[in-house]
């Protein structure tokens, strides 16, 4: 636009220029006529009117030629120039050149557009030949998509197709609807969107790299997914609400969990710490008693008979406790009293140890 103006100015420039020229020499040429009637003076104002004529269309021509070869890009365009059926990549932001009157440039908008499929964007109104489709369960869904897209080949862009956006509209529908019978309805009313999103996404990018549009596609969104009666949206609104209070009671269910296991591994660890405790103090206590084994066998072997009879009595004292115990001569026992001073045994051996007993305290 810049660039037009520019133009625009130096016309009107050389114009004017040109009128001021060819009122003098008009003027000039009415006196020669009326004074003058040397003919080699008028050929001669004739030629120098001539000359300034093809001066000025060579200026004109050499500043429109200078104008026309530079011209600007900002970010958010992308392009190319043609010269001889030859065509090159405008590489970058900022000042660019080309060849005046043989080279030509192309430059188009790179930043990233929208393309609503089964909606109309300026009304949002269903536009139900697009998103009526049928799922792999054999049910009818509404289902609107946002394809996000960008130029990034010029060339292709410009050469490849007459029409690369209704290319690319075709290539988008067919594998919405390809992916969409794929999946049950309850998968692209909930749970699926973002895989069939993804599916879609590669399917489009892989079918776009084919045609060779220039065209890239930067992000496929589901607007919206919904039953096409108002029956089937309020069963489908219901299914959802139950699957939240699922996901609401399992959620707590989790909570509990979190909060019972960790109570549970804290008294498991006290048990298994106690129970360790416990087996070492046996294992001590029972090597002790080996030890204590050992060395009584130690003593046995040397005098059997005195450890026997140490071990007889040990014996009786945890067998009878709090019992006094009368043993013979013989180092056998005779008879037993209990804490009420009752003898207990029978016949001559209860006789025997009574006379016994009666003689020791009279000697």
């Amino acid at each position: 636009m810049f660039i037009l103006k520019l133009i625009i100015v130096a016309l009107v420039i050389t114009t004017a220029i040109f009128s001021i020229i060819l009122n003098k020499q008009k003027k000039d040429w009415d006196e020669y006529s009326n004074v003058a009637s040397n003919k080699e003076e008028i050929i001669r104002n004739i030629k120098i009117l001539r000359n300034a004529i093809y001066s000025i269309i060579v200026v004109a021509t050499v500043v429109f030629g200078i104008l026309t070869s530079v011209f600007f890009t900002n970010e958010q365009e992308i392009g190319f120039t043609t010269m001889f059926g030859k065509n090159t990549m405008i590489e970058g932001a900022g000042m660019h050149f080309k060849v005046p009157f043989l080279s030509t440039k192309t430059v188009l908008d790179s930043t990233t557009k929208g393309m609503p499929i089964g909606y109309v964007e300026e009304t949002d109104e269903t536009a139900e030949e697009d998103s009526l489709m049928i799922t792999s369960d054999f049910n009818f869904v509404n289902i609107d998509f946002y394809i996000e897209y960008r130029i990034t080949d010029p060339i292709e862009y410009k050469y490849g197709s007459d029409d690369p956006e209704g290319i690319l509209k075709n290539i988008a529908q067919s594998a919405i609807r390809n992916t969409i019978g794929q999946y049950d309805v309850d998968s692209v009313m909930t749970t699926g969107k973002a895989e069939i999103e993804g599916v879609v996404f590669d399917d489009i990018v892989t079918e776009l790299t084919s045609h060779k549009l220039g065209l890239t596609i930067v992000s496929v969104t589901i607007q919206d997914a919904e039953p096409p009666t108002a029956e089937v949206r309020k069963a489908f609104k219901e299914v959802e609400n139950e699957k939240q209070n699922a996901e609401t009671a399992i959620n707590k269910a989790h909570e509990y969990e979190n909060t019972q296991i960790p109570a549970a591994e804290a008294k498991a660890e006290e048990i298994i710490q106690a129970a360790n405790a416990t087996k070492t103090e046996r294992a001590n206590s029972a090597k002790e008693e080996v030890k204590r084994f050992e060395a009584l066998f130690a003593e046995y072997q040397n005098n059997p008979d005195t450890v026997k009879q140490r071990l007889y009595y040990e014996a009786l004292e945890k067998i009878l406790p709090n019992m006094e115990i009368i043993i013979g001569r013989d180092a056998k026992v005779i008879y037993v009293k209990d804490d009420a001073n009752n003898t207990v045994g029978t016949g001559v051996a209860t006789t025997q140890a009574v006379s016994e007993e009666t003689s020791e305290k009279k000697d």
